[in-house]
């Protein structure tokens, strides 16, 4: 199958949320741009780092003398995401970076590849590299979509008050009370 490159300039939308019960949920991250829209699954913690290091992207840019808004700048999108969810592929990696020429922070996914412990760098013209989503944000964007991200990674299960780890609702082995369920 031919390689896919979803490139997002001027996304009308780009969220991360969740769907499933907490334990067991699915993460999603969804681009829009008028029509076309692409969802591709991935897992919590890449949910939770790609708006930990967004929010540092912006900073460490902010340090180099760019004016950007505030970080409570941008507009909360609390929508559902669009219908219906076809996941395209899974997120195999995850890189971001500040474009200077458009003064936006561009993150791009590729799919992850099977059977490859260390995956060979792969030309973007390649026609037979992983798909690849390219989306591209301007500062409030990026705040607004970490400010779900954040919610979307915290609506799970509740921490254990002893050890962290998170709670079932029949409880957990929680390893400081010795493995006695708590």
């Amino acid at each position: 199958m031919s390689r896919r490159i979803h490139v997002f300039d001027a996304p009308d939308r780009f969220v991360a949320d969740a769907i499933g019960q907490p334990g067991s949920r699915t993460f999603y991250l969804q681009a829009s741009e008028g029509e076309r829209h692409v969802t591709v699954a991935l897992e919590k913690v890449q949910v939770a780092l790609l708006a930990e290091r967004l929010v540092d992207l912006l900073d460490a840019i902010r340090e180099r003398g760019v004016e950007l808004p505030p970080i409570d700048s941008g507009e909360d999108d609390t929508a559902p995401l669009d219908e219906p969810i076809s996941e395209s592929f899974r997120v195999g990696t995850i890189a971001m970076g500040w474009d200077v020429g458009r003064g936006c922070a561009m993150i791009e996914t590729r799919a992850m590849v099977e059977d490859e412990e260390d995956p060979p760098e792969v030309e973007d013209d390649d026609p037979d590299g992983p798909d690849i989503v390219r989306v591209f944000l301007e500062a409030p964007a990026v705040y607004a979509f970490t400010r779900r991200a954040a919610r979307a990674v915290a609506g799970g299960r509740p921490p254990c008050p002893v050890c962290g780890e998170p709670l079932d609702p029949q409880g957990h082995l929680c390893p400081r009370r010795n493995g006695y369920v708590h």
